[in-house]
């Protein structure tokens, strides 16, 4: 006996492709839409046993939104997640929302009709490849990229960190000094060394790579400025 079911996808031409071939194989489709924006209203005005429900973005916050809202007024309707190659967080994205099942995009329309029957069945429509490949990245997953701000924060000793927070602030030598406690010609030795380990050229270089890193972030608050010292001598400005 064929299924009930809606077509949802934001490729118009996908969506009557796989309703024509569904169609043919005895089940009765009753719509094939698009956008998927509209999906929800639509599923849960016509109460279809089964909707495929196509996805662009899986992993996207708020993507499965509809299938909350399908599952929460229509909890018979079975939802499948039409999408791409997903990741584990896409994966279970869909299924934490309600959904039954998640099928590919180039699914054949033979492994399409057995997730649609499992689903109306009650039972989770995954293909094993695609748990196997959700399990692997879990198990093994891809090496995030490098964080520069903080490889750049390990590289300075925390009275350096403190110089560089003081630069970016836009302190000479003489205020860095004076804040720090420090002769003019430590401070001076201090800016050197961060924008040596930095591989910068000047302080407004050493600054923006702080703030455009993160680095300044990472670094937390300095010690609250101290005015010049009196007594400190005014040296000339590195």
């Amino acid at each position: 006996m064929g299924v009930r079911l809606m077509v949802v996808d934001d490729h118009r031409l996908l969506a009557e492709a796989l309703a024509s071939a569904l169609k043919l194989r005895g089940h009765r489709v009753l719509a094939a839409a698009a956008p998927a924006a509209g999906a929800a209203e639509l599923v849960i005005t016509r109460a279809p046993e089964v909707c495929l429900l196509g996805t662009a973005t899986p992993a996207e916050p708020g993507m499965f939104d509809p299938v909350v809202r399908i599952k929460r007024e229509r909890p018979q309707v079975a939802v499948v997640v039409l999408g791409p190659v997903p990741n584990p967080r896409g994966i279970a994205a869909a299924f934490a929302a309600g959904a039954s099942g998640y099928v590919r995009h180039d699914e054949r329309i033979e492994g399409v009709e057995r997730a649609i029957m499992k689903a109306r069945a009650g039972e989770a429509a995954v293909a094993p490849q695609l748990l196997q490949g959700a399990f692997s990245e879990l198990l093994n997953p891809a090496a995030q990229p490098d964080d520069e701000g903080q490889r750049l924060l390990q590289m300075l000793t925390p009275r350096e960190v403190e110089v560089l927070v003081r630069v970016a602030d836009g302190e000479d030598t003489r205020l860095i000094a004076a804040g720090m406690g420090i002769a003019p010609s430590t401070a001076r030795t201090h800016v050197q060394r961060v924008l040596m380990k930095l591989g910068v050229g000047s302080r407004l270089e050493a600054a923006a790579l702080a703030a455009r890193t993160g680095l300044l972030d990472r670094a937390g608050p300095v010690h609250p400025h101290s005015p010049p010292s009196p007594l400190a001598p005014p040296g000339p400005d590195f």
